[in-house]
């Protein structure tokens, strides 16, 4: 099992083909520029101990050592062993909602990164339950499935967006429905939290949430976002260019609606939480949490996750050194073995 840490330094890696596109450009024009002045043949004679390979071999070492080093920044983690181990806890999944009501910013920063950070300080505060995550917009997909191992559930917490999912709109009920499918342990007390700035465009929510309370599943709901609300910005480069219109080109407006929040976790036999202040909201999660009644599990993970980047960045700087030793010179020895024939071409060539 493995972990990578900043992923966002792989773009790192677009350097190696623009760097490979200017090479060979620079390769054509010293050719062109050659032929000018003479015949390829005649600058051989003048410089016989020049290699044509060499700067090739010189410009793939560093390209090389290039993608290593982002890797090395990535920093991939490796688990080392698995235990497993007996815990007591309860399974709670986290459903994102990732529509594009979400972007809103009359929460700072923006509605949807306002619930990452509760989720984010939700986990930071456990130790022996399990997670789940499961995003949702015009339709419902599962994230990460019941684990222990918060670190993964974190990274793919934070990589959640609103691009994920085609189709736009606020389907609660499908989330709800997906979370059924979580649970694998009947014995294990099961908790379901939505966040969302409750937008819901389903009919059957008070049905599936019913659902959801005979199968056991207690639903809590988080609030995020304001009563007064706040136009959905649409952003290129982090620049906002305009705000998402509704038929009659009106700018519309985004707001939370706490009535069908409240509704489902009184269904869900939960509890509705406003979300605005982010350490008040986990306050009260995490009391509600530690009111259930947990029950003991056997969960198997990775443990001992370890950095792997000094490899990468060993590697990076062994193939740095090696090539500044390369010289544009072809070597006596390799000139000797004449594996291309290269002497005897000449010569003929000369002839």
């Amino acid at each position: 099992m493995y972990v990578l840490e900043e992923t966002s330094y792989f773009w790192l890696l677009a350097v190696i083909p623009i760097l490979l596109f200017i090479y060979l450009l620079y390769r054509n024009w010293q050719v062109k520029t050659q032929l000018k002045f003479a015949e390829i043949k005649f600058f051989k004679q003048l410089s016989p101990k020049h290699s044509r390979i060499k700067s090739f071999v010189k410009l793939s070492l560093l390209l090389l050592a290039i993608g290593l080093l982002s890797i090395s920044l990535v920093n991939p983690k490796m688990g080392t062993k698995i235990e497993t181990l007996k815990r007591e806890g309860i399974d709670i999944v986290f459903a994102l909602d990732v529509s594009k009501s979400m972007l809103a910013e009359d929460i700072a920063p923006n509605r949807l990164e306002k619930s990452k950070q509760i989720i984010n300080q939700i986990i930071n505060k456990l130790t022996a339950h399990r997670v789940g995550l499961i995003g949702y917009a015009g339709s419902a997909f599962p994230q990460i499935p019941i684990t222990t191992d918060y670190a993964t559930t974190r990274t793919f917490l934070k990589a959640m967006n609103t691009n994920m999912v085609s189709s736009q709109g606020t389907a609660i009920n499908q989330a709800i429905d997906l979370s059924l499918t979580y649970y694998n342990d009947e014995q294990t007390n099961k908790v379901l939290v939505i966040l969302s700035d409750g937008e819901n465009h389903d009919t059957n929510i008070n049905a599936i949430t019913k659902k959801a309370a005979e199968a056991g599943i207690k639903v809590y709901t988080i609030g995020v976002g304001t009563q007064k609300g706040a136009p959905i910005p649409l952003k290129e480069n982090g620049r906002v260019l305009s705000y998402k219109k509704d038929q009659n080109n009106e700018t519309v407006i985004t707001k939370l609606n706490t009535s069908t929040l409240t509704n489902i976790a009184k269904i869900g036999n939960g509890k509705y939480i406003p979300g605005l202040n982010s350490s008040e909201a986990v306050k009260q999660l995490f009391e509600a949490i530690t009111e259930i009644e947990k029950t003991e599990f056997e969960s198997k993970q990775y443990a001992d996750y370890k950095s792997q980047f000094q490899w990468f960045l060993g590697f990076a700087i062994l193939l740095i050194i090696l090539e500044s030793f390369i010289f544009d010179k072809k070597t006596a020895w390799v000139q000797k073995l004449n594996l291309f024939n290269e002497n005897e071409n000449d010569h003929e060539k000369s002839n």
